[in-house]
Protein backbone atom coordinates (compact mmCIF):
# COMPACT_ATOMS: atom_id res chain seq x y z
CA UNK A 1 0.00 0.00 0.00
CA UNK A 2 2.77 1.99 0.76
CA UNK A 3 4.27 1.76 -2.77
CA UNK A 4 1.37 2.56 -4.19
CA UNK A 5 0.96 5.55 -2.03
CA UNK A 6 4.43 6.96 -3.09
CA UNK A 7 3.34 6.31 -6.73
CA UNK A 8 0.36 8.47 -6.60
CA UNK A 9 1.84 10.89 -4.84
CA UNK A 10 5.21 10.77 -7.85
CA UNK A 11 2.67 11.03 -10.69
CA UNK A 12 0.93 14.52 -8.72
CA UNK A 13 4.11 15.91 -8.44
CA UNK A 14 5.03 15.31 -11.87
CA UNK A 15 1.84 16.54 -12.74
CA UNK A 16 1.99 19.43 -10.84
CA UNK A 17 5.55 20.30 -12.02
CA UNK A 18 4.21 19.55 -15.54
CA UNK A 19 1.74 22.20 -14.98
CA UNK A 20 4.01 24.54 -13.63
CA UNK A 21 6.42 24.78 -16.44
CA UNK A 22 3.37 25.08 -18.79
CA UNK A 23 2.44 28.25 -16.70
CA UNK A 24 5.96 29.38 -16.59
CA UNK A 25 6.29 29.09 -21.11
CA UNK A 26 2.75 30.93 -21.26
CA UNK A 27 3.84 33.33 -18.83
CA UNK A 28 6.81 34.09 -20.87
CA UNK A 29 4.96 34.03 -24.43
CA UNK A 30 2.51 37.01 -22.48
CA UNK A 31 5.69 38.64 -21.44
CA UNK A 32 7.47 38.33 -25.32
CA UNK A 33 3.90 39.48 -27.14
CA UNK A 34 3.42 42.62 -24.64
CA UNK A 35 7.18 43.07 -25.19
CA UNK A 36 6.72 43.20 -29.26
CA UNK A 37 3.47 44.77 -29.14
CA UNK A 38 4.57 47.87 -27.35
CA UNK A 39 7.53 48.30 -28.47
CA UNK A 40 6.39 48.94 -31.63
CA UNK A 41 3.92 51.21 -30.24
CA UNK A 42 6.87 53.52 -28.85
CA UNK A 43 8.59 53.37 -31.78
CA UNK A 44 5.57 54.49 -33.82
CA UNK A 45 5.47 57.70 -31.20
CA UNK A 46 9.29 57.98 -31.20
CA UNK A 47 8.93 58.62 -35.24
CA UNK A 48 6.12 60.01 -35.03
CA UNK A 49 7.08 62.62 -32.27
CA UNK A 50 10.46 63.13 -32.53
CA UNK A 51 12.36 61.24 -35.38
CA UNK A 52 15.46 63.43 -35.11
CA UNK A 53 15.60 62.25 -31.52
CA UNK A 54 15.67 58.57 -31.34
CA UNK A 55 14.74 57.21 -28.18
CA UNK A 56 12.93 54.08 -28.68
CA UNK A 57 16.41 51.87 -28.26
CA UNK A 58 16.40 52.21 -24.69
CA UNK A 59 12.94 50.51 -24.11
CA UNK A 60 13.53 47.52 -27.08
CA UNK A 61 17.44 46.92 -25.24
CA UNK A 62 16.75 47.09 -21.66
CA UNK A 63 13.19 45.31 -22.13
CA UNK A 64 14.43 42.94 -24.85
CA UNK A 65 17.56 41.93 -22.47
CA UNK A 66 14.87 40.87 -19.74
CA UNK A 67 12.80 38.52 -22.30
CA UNK A 68 16.34 37.31 -23.14
CA UNK A 69 16.87 36.30 -19.75
CA UNK A 70 13.68 35.04 -18.84
CA UNK A 71 13.34 32.76 -22.06
CA UNK A 72 16.96 31.11 -20.96
CA UNK A 73 15.03 30.43 -17.50
CA UNK A 74 11.53 28.81 -18.66
CA UNK A 75 13.40 27.01 -21.53
CA UNK A 76 16.01 26.17 -19.13
CA UNK A 77 19.23 27.17 -21.05
CA UNK A 78 21.47 27.05 -17.76
CA UNK A 79 20.07 23.65 -16.64
CA UNK A 80 22.65 23.98 -13.67
CA UNK A 81 20.67 26.88 -12.37
CA UNK A 82 17.01 25.35 -13.13
CA UNK A 83 14.79 23.35 -10.59
CA UNK A 84 16.11 20.80 -9.97
CA UNK A 85 19.40 22.67 -8.75
CA UNK A 86 17.08 24.60 -6.47
CA UNK A 87 15.31 21.62 -5.02
CA UNK A 88 19.27 19.78 -4.46
CA UNK A 89 20.34 23.06 -2.80
CA UNK A 90 17.35 23.09 -0.25
CA UNK A 91 17.66 19.36 0.54
CA UNK A 92 21.26 20.22 1.03
CA UNK A 93 20.53 22.92 3.44
CA UNK A 94 17.59 21.37 5.08
CA UNK A 95 20.29 18.27 5.71
CA UNK A 96 22.82 20.81 7.12
CA UNK A 97 20.60 22.08 9.72
CA UNK A 98 19.39 18.66 10.78
CA UNK A 99 22.72 17.75 11.33
CA UNK A 100 23.65 20.82 12.77
CA UNK A 101 20.53 20.37 15.43
CA UNK A 102 21.19 16.38 16.05
CA UNK A 103 24.66 17.20 17.12
CA UNK A 104 23.67 19.88 19.64
CA UNK A 105 21.16 17.86 21.26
Amino acid sequence: MGVAMETNYNEEDKYYRAKKKVENIKGFYGNLVSYILVNIFLIGINLYTSPDHLWFYWPLMWWGLGVVFHGMKVFEVFPAFGKDWEEKKIKEFMEKERDSKNKWQ
